[in-house]
């Protein structure tokens, strides 16, 4: 039997409860911290000599010269062509609703002018280069490139860099087929702190971006945040999270399965369900229960859902919204009768996904919405991965002699309220005398 715990929210120490399952560390220790440090140092002062050592260390894959750390564009083609047709269809219909939905992002320059002819307005620019790291080896993660490369590319990033690590050489073909059907511009074998560090600073043979974006282990979300400055960085997320509200009307197996989909994805991932029915909320807990066994990752869900789960009672959806808001989950299923009169109460979640028939793991392939989604919290304050982050925004101003002669008096007043002589001078230069 789970054992999962089984909270009500008005028995006492529930708030303290909660406090520990929703407390998480994202990032790092001492030892890793040390690592990764020594990692980026290597890197930046030895390049691809550094690349090279570490690859064959951490990956087991000798390559003679940094130039065999890239992986062909044939390749990519190649290996488009290598898996089943469904698998191929797969791709490009997810890629599609990706860029559809993507395209509504795309932020404009826009200006206006003022009565006496003064422009003021912003101008928006793609950033040039994005490297984008995708996990590699066994693992497979052919989602991960289209929710980065998509945005980036409908942004309009011209450079788009892609590192994903092969150790022992091995090289998934549905990662490099997504590659190809996203336009990335070029592919490395490289993986953990090291190719953050070449992606930040550039070696001889991987250029250096502007932003570096995608999931990695946790050398490489420690190595992000070391970077962070020199380039820019889409977030440091923490294990996955899902929160289901539920009034007991949804059948009970598919709200069990919608918590081990995230469970699943490692043991320290988070499955909270939230209802006001006492009795459904057992119903779930004897699905939960029943299933678990059909399923491949069963340890790996059982320890998720033993150490970091819940099923919490509510008195009322008052009590729910509060919750929810308050945990702000990065996915957040509302699987009642009418979800779109409860959205507008709905103030912090990465993703919500509303009504009994749209499970979570759609939006982590093929709905259309970014999967990149703010963790621990982090959705009180941040927002999904979209193109606004491969966006940048200038300002404009263009002063009119008359504009100049109005705002250069009132700028001199300020900057001498601010004790700044020399900015008070420069705006009135202009002023009429």
């Amino acid at each position: 039997m789970l054992n999962i715990r089984k909270l009500s929210i008005d028995s006492e120490g529930f708030k303290p409860e909660l406090e520990k399952l929703l407390a998480w560390e994202t990032v790092s220790n001492e030892s890793v911290n040390s690592v990764v440090k020594d990692v980026i140092h290597n890197v930046r002062t030895r390049g691809d000599e550094a690349l090279l050592e570490y690859t064959a260390k951490f990956d087991r894959l000798s390559l003679e010269k940094g130039s065999d750390l890239e992986v062909p564009k044939a390749e990519l083609t190649a290996a488009l062509n290598r898996i089943p047709q469904d698998q191929k269809d797969g791709l490009e219909l997810a890629a599609q609703r990706v860029k559809d939905y993507h395209e509504n992002q795309i932020m404009k320059s826009w200006s206006y002018r003022e009565a006496d002819g003064t422009m003021l307005g912003q101008q928006v620019t793609a950033l040039d280069s994005v490297g984008l790291y995708v996990p590699g080896g066994k693992a497979a993660y052919p989602s991960s490139v289209i929710m980065n490369a998509v945005p980036a590319k409908v942004a309009g990033v011209k450079d788009l860099i892609m590192v994903v690590p092969t150790p022992d050489g091995e090289v998934n073909d549905m990662v490099l087929a997504a590659a190809a059907i996203c336009g990335v511009d070029r592919v490395f074998k490289l993986g953990g702190a090291q190719a953050v560090a070449a992606l930040a600073y550039g070696t001889e043979t991987v250029p250096c971006v502007d932003k570096i974006v995608g999931p990695g282990n946790i050398y490489v979300a420690t190595a992000k945040r070391e970077v962070f400055g020199a380039v820019g960085i889409d977030m440091i997320a923490g294990p996955s999270e899902i929160l289901v509200y539920c009034d007991g009307q949804t059948d009970p197996d598919w709200i069990a399965v919608d918590l081990f989909s995230q469970a699943e994805h490692d043991e320290d991932a988070q499955s909270i369900l939230v209802t006001q029915d006492a009795e459904f909320a057992e119903k779930v807990y004897e699905s939960m229960n029943k299933l678990i066994s059909e399923m491949p990752r069963q340890a790996i869900i059982t320890k998720a859902l033993e150490d970091r789960g819940a099923i919490i009672v509510v008195e009322n959806e008052d009590q729910a919204i509060d919750l929810i808001n308050y945990i702000a989950p990065e996915h957040l299923e509302l699987s009642i009768e009418d979800p779109e009169a409860l959205l507008p109460k709905i103030k912090h979640a990465g993703a919500i996904f509303m009504g009994r028939y749209t499970a979570e793991a759609l939006g982590d392939y093929c709905a259309g919405p970014n999967h990149v989604l703010p963790t621990s919290r982090t959705a009180r304050f941040s927002s999904p991965l979209g193109v606004y982050d491969f966006q940048k925004r200038s300002s404009l101003i263009m002063c009119s002699a008359e504009g100049a002669n109005l705002l250069g008096q009132v700028a001199g007043v300020l900057a001498d309220g601010e004790g700044l002589q020399a900015h008070a001078a420069s705006a009135r230069y202009r002023v009429k005398k």
